[in-house]
């Protein structure tokens, strides 16, 4: 209590008057203690920029005090391009406002850097000056860099010197700038990172380049990889591995050999005069596998391997890493129609294979897989001797017949005639299909072309033999047409026989012609087995059906007039006599009239 109420002095000369009076400014009036403020703080205008000091800030906000009456609240998101503000720190503002609604004063730095942001990016270019920029976010090929408060792009290409893989790990960051491009007329603004340090990188390559020789082995870093090759930072310079010296084997894609910021040796194997284009080796490290191969491996001997390419005339098989050998596709089959290597083999196959020839000094070697099994034709006699049957595989057609394969190296011939006994086969694709199986017997064998003559019909009796005594001529079949030709048409007749008729024996007794899918009754008017050909005639039925008629009505008449003749004899004699009687009569009347 009484240190909370202790006695203080009075205040000297306090007018205690004016104080009961409501006037507290003592001697001096209301406006003069007005002026004295104002002259003591500094004159503002708005949308003016002036400088002011950073007087505190937090995570949202940062408080400036430009010497006004009162302090200006900044959003600290126009401050993203320098995480390094501190109190203390000068900043440009623009006054948006000197008393709001609340009587707050009203700044902005984003829109005070705006106002002089395109005359100091100007200066920056002619200045070659090195300014800093915040990185807002990605867009197509490159980032938007906030510079001064103007959004400059930033190509990605001028990120850094190497290629950058991952864009976006360097939104949000505040990075150093040069500017190297400015288009006045659209106000649009380039600015480059990798300006930056290509000038110590210009020199650090002037350095390695002054170095370098054929044959020097460098360690480097992969720095990139492409389909045809892989670039090795050398140290500030670039050189290019090509797919092909990356390994004395087969390499599809380099990712298969390295990888990105791995670190190996390298030998050089080459570099223009200026020394820019540097041409390395990583294969050239190791020995040369064909000089590491056995000397024991022989011909005749047999190797495994890996199919690594594949051609229509054949394989390539990687016995070791950079040892090759070829298949061709003549050593892959005993068979003797051609055919594709991809018939037999695909890329990745593993292989046994006999070594057919070899020579080490030209790195050569051609291997067959076909030698690991017997020839077929040597006991062809004794495995496919005539008359004996198999099932085959149509193989492909000709006009003539059908290819087909008993077993691979033994081809075969059916000719279209030994098919079938009873349909007439104009095409084989008729009677079956490629890739179908067919039943065959060995008609004759030719081993020095390596072939066989097949019949098909020939598993089953001849049945012309049957038809022979079926289909005679003269003998009426009912037949159903099921082709027309220019020449006539084919008949299916019973028995699974077919016949022939031309057109003039196709007409029927009203006069019109036989059409396709008629049912009609056929006579046969020539029959031969040897050529199995039956010719038959709708139009002989009714013709000599109308001829055996017309022959016995032309019988009947005969007969009936000899027995007509005989008849026509007494009645005349009759007729004469009574005729001759008749004028005897007359004449006696006559005279017995010319007597009285």
């Amino acid at each position: 209590m009484s240190e909370q109420f202790k006695n203080v002095a009075p205040v000297e000369n306090f007018d205690w008057d004016a104080f009961e009076k409501g006037e507290v400014f003592g001697n001096k009036s209301h406006d003069e203690l007005v002026n004295t403020y104002d002259q003591s703080l500094n004159t503002v205008k708005d949308k003016e920029v002036i400088e002011g000091t950073v007087i505190s800030l937090n995570k949202r906000e940062v408080v400036v005090n430009i010497g006004y009456k009162s302090d200006g609240i900044i959003s600290m998101n126009e401050f993203r391009y320098n995480p390094e503000l501190a109190v203390g720190d000068t900043v440009e503002v623009y006054i948006e406002s000197q008393e709001d609604k609340k009587g707050q004063l009203i700044l902005s730095h984003k829109k005070a850097r705006a106002t002089r942001s395109w005359d100091r990016v100007n200066e920056a270019l002619e200045k070659d000056e090195i300014i800093k920029g915040f990185v807002k976010c990605r867009t197509k090929g490159g980032m938007i860099v906030d510079v001064f408060g103007i959004e400059a792009f930033l190509p990605g290409s001028q990120l850094d010197v190497k290629p950058i893989r991952d864009y976006d790990v360097f939104v949000g960051k505040t990075m150093e700038f040069k500017v190297v491009k400015i288009n006045q007329e659209f106000k649009n603004v380039v600015v480059s990172h990798k300006a930056l340090i290509e000038a110590e990188i210009e020199q650090q390559k002037k350095d390695i380049i002054s170095k370098l020789e054929k044959g020097q082995v460098l360690e480097g870093t992969v720095k990139n990889i492409t389909s045809y090759g892989v670039f090795i930072d050398l140290g500030g310079v670039d050189g290019l591995i090509h797919i092909t010296d990356l390994s004395w084997g087969r390499v599809s894609h380099p990712e298969e050999v390295v990888a990105l910021d791995q670190k190996l040796n390298v030998v050089i194997l080459d570099f223009d005069d200026e020394k820019k284009r540097i041409a390395l080796g990583l294969k050239q490290l190791t020995p040369h596998p064909w000089d590491a191969l056995s000397a024991e491996l022989k011909v005749g001997d047999k190797v495994k391997g890996k199919v690594v390419v594949m051609a229509d005339y054949g394989a390539f098989i990687e016995i070791a890493a950079g040892v090759e050998g070829l298949i061709h596709v003549s050593e892959m089959s005993w068979s003797q129609h051609l055919r594709s290597a991809q018939d037999f083999l695909n890329v990745g196959d593993e292989v046994e294979a006999v070594i057919l020839t070899l020579d080490r000094e030209e790195r050569k070697m051609s291997l067959g897989i076909k030698q690991l099994k017997a020839d077929p034709w040597e006991a062809i006699e004794t495995k496919y001797a005539v008359g004996s049957k198999h099932t085959a595989k149509v193989r492909n057609f000709t006009n003539f017949g059908v290819f087909v394969e008993i077993e691979e190296g033994v081809d075969g011939l059916i000719h279209i005639s030994d098919l079938s006994w009873t349909k007439k086969v104009k095409h084989p694709s008729e009677f079956t299909q490629i890739g179908a199986e067919i039943e065959v017997q060995v008609l004759e064998i030719d081993k020095d072309n390596r072939r066989l003559s097949l019949g098909h019909k020939q598993l089953e009796e001849n049945p012309w033999d049957v038809f022979e005594t079926i289909f005679t001529v003269d003998s009426v079949h009912e037949g159903t047409i099921i082709e027309s030709l220019d020449k006539g048409a084919v008949i299916a007749l019973p028995y699974g026989v077919e016949g022939f008729a031309t057109p003039k024996h196709l007409v029927k007794e009203d006069g019109t012609q036989a059409q396709v899918e008629e049912k009609l009754e056929f006579k046969v008017i020539e029959f031969n087995k040897e050529a199995k050909r039956i010719i038959l005639s709708h139009s002989r039925i009714f013709e000599d059906a109308q001829k055996a008629e017309n022959k016995e009505a032309a019988k009947e008449k005969k007969a009936a007039k000899k027995s007509s003749k005989k008849e026509d004899v007494a009645p005349t004699q009759t007729l004469e006599k009574t005729t001759l009687g008749d004028i005897e009569e007359l004449a006696a009347l006559k005279d017995k009239l010319a007597g009285k």
